[in-house]
């Protein structure tokens, strides 16, 4: 009994945790990269939107979900113009040369390009030097990349 409650105390922790799907923040067991986010989204209706199953494609091997197909179709046709930097993983831990998770409503879009972040807080310190942390990240981004994929 001791070993079924461990088991459905532990169990919905590991299927909130981040994982590794290659380089994109992505569910641990189910694979959803940024949490089931619609990534077009930020970009169209300037919000995080929550994308559904019934619209998901899968990229770099996560399974991302959208709120329309016409997001889904967007996206499917220039990924990198859509898709969060640095995986989806926070651009202020990129930038100090380490990852984090996400929450969804820390985001801003930076000359196109989507930037999420672990909390509002944080985001308030990345807003402090955007072009900075940016850069840093940029510079950290090859090697934490292919730490992950290893």
């Amino acid at each position: 009994m001791r070993k079924l409650f461990l088991a459905a105390a532990v169990l919905p922790v590991l299927l909130a945790s981040p994982g590794i799907a290659g380089e994109i923040n992505a569910s641990w067991l189910q694979g959803i990269a940024i949490k089931g986010q619609d990534p077009v989204a930020y970009f169209t209706e300037s919000r995080p939107v929550e994308g559904s199953p019934e619209h998901e494609l899968e990229w770099k091997g996560a399974r991302w979900r959208f709120a329309s197909a016409t997001n889904r179709d967007s996206f499917a046709a220039d990924p990198e113009r859509w898709a969060p930097q640095y995986g989806g993983w926070c651009a202020y831990a990129v930038s100090e040369n380490t990852t984090a998770d996400i929450d969804p409503t820390a985001w801003r879009i930076v000359d196109g390009k989507l930037y999420l972040n672990v909390s509002p807080e944080i985001q308030r310190i990345w807003e402090q030097d955007i072009p900075g942390r940016i850069a840093r990240a940029d510079a950290n981004w090859p090697a934490i990349r292919a730490s992950l994929a290893e």
